[in-house]
């Protein structure tokens, strides 16, 4: 995180300590309500589309048990579907009679949006992917899904948690009507934000799943009303100094700007790419044409686990991505657990030079 998202959340958090936490979000609560036009702006939306969220999990999973789908509707996703999401498509599947279908990738690994197209009907409930997957590289054509979905008039619900941050985000040039991301990955936000994106045209006939007096005030002894706004899938209690950390993060990345940030990210993960290559027992696992800041990988012979410990003791830090977070595009590739290497702008092509000369010595 920036100096100044850590600066945010420390202070909202000692004004909490010196006056309570109501006082603080009531001194505070211009700012705090500002935060709602910054995402908005972010992501090319509109401030009422705009809900506040735990994590991106929690914002995704508002909208998919919020959707109305009748029994028989056909789920579309596509092979590099996250394991969160798809575990809610079997417990939905399970639930309320739907069917769940895979659209299958192209020669790339991307999502064949023809085949999609092609598998388009009456029945398709929803159209459900995941942007960039949390590896193997891949930037699926997120817009291109969208077109498709507005040509079908069927809901669109993109998972942008690896996407926002890196890579430019309009929600009117994707076309999705449902928008999940978080706060803590490449937006340098704290852990525990995300938000939620809700096309207005929904706001007039979705309700959530779950409901407390803040997303719907109690009216009556019998009544309640439901918020005009995306915040109707907010809850009362929430933690305002993340909520700070998050504003401030989304800001520094504009006042950078987001292309710059793409096209910096880009070249850094383009590079690590091409030093990896340079050594044989090292397999990139990167697929598609379009490829991202997230840079995966196995070394023959190597335990990740091992990798992971030795590098962070040298002081770089690599992840790994199990079969488990991706198991159908796991499966098909017949992928071990992977090795992930994610640069982003603020480091320089000398810091990965150093860290692929050290993972070479940790082979």
């Amino acid at each position: 995180m920036p100096d100044r998202v850590v600066d945010a959340i420390v202070n909202h958090t000692i004004l909490e300590s010196q006056i309570g936490g109501y006082e603080a979000q009531a001194r505070q609560s211009v700012a705090l309500d500002q935060v709602y036009d910054t995402v908005a702006g972010h992501i090319g939306a509109k401030r009422h589309e705009i809900a506040l969220m735990e994590n991106a999990t929690v914002a995704w999973c508002h909208a998919f048990y919020a959707l109305p789908l009748k029994a028989k509707s056909r789920i579309l996703t596509c092979e590099a579907e996250y394991a969160a999401n798809y575990v809610a498509f079997l417990h939905r599947a399970k639930r309320d009679d739907l069917i769940i279908e895979v659209v299958p990738s192209d020669a790339t690994g991307a999502l064949d949006v023809a085949a999609l197209e092609a598998t388009m009907d009456e029945n398709v409930g929803l159209v459900a992917i995941t942007w960039i997957p949390t590896n193997g590289g891949l930037v699926n054509p997120a817009a291109d899904v969208g077109k498709v979905a507005r040509k079908y008039n069927v809901p669109y619900l993109l998972d942008a948690c690896q996407a926002v941050g890196q890579m430019r985000t309009d929600v009117e040039t994707l076309g999705c009507d449902f928008l999940s991301a978080t706060g803590r990955k490449f937006l340098r936000g704290p852990r525990g934000t995300g938000f939620l994106y809700v096309r207005d045209h929904w706001l007039e006939t979705l309700e959530p799943a779950m409901i407390d007096h803040f997303g719907a005030p109690w009216t009556a002894r019998d009544r309640y009303q439901l918020r005009e706004d995306a915040r109707r899938f907010e809850t009362w209690e929430n933690s305002y100094a993340l909520r700070a950390g998050l504003g401030a993060a989304i800001e520094y990345a504009d006042t950078i700007g987001i292309d710059k940030i793409e096209a910096r990210v880009s070249h850094l993960a383009g590079f690590c790419r091409e030093q990896l290559r340079q050594n044989s027992k090292i397999n990139l696992r990167d697929i598609g044409n379009h490829h991202c800041a997230i840079v995966s990988f196995t070394a023959d012979g190597a335990n990740p686990a091992d990798i992971v410990d030795k590098m962070g003791k040298a002081g770089f830090v690599l992840g790994t991505s199990c079969a488990s977070s991706t198991r159908l595009d796991a499966e098909r590739r017949k992928l071990p657990t992977m090795l992930r290497i994610a640069p982003h702008y603020y480091n320089t092509e000398e810091e990965i030079f150093r860290a692929i000369e050290q993972l070479v010595k940790c082979l």
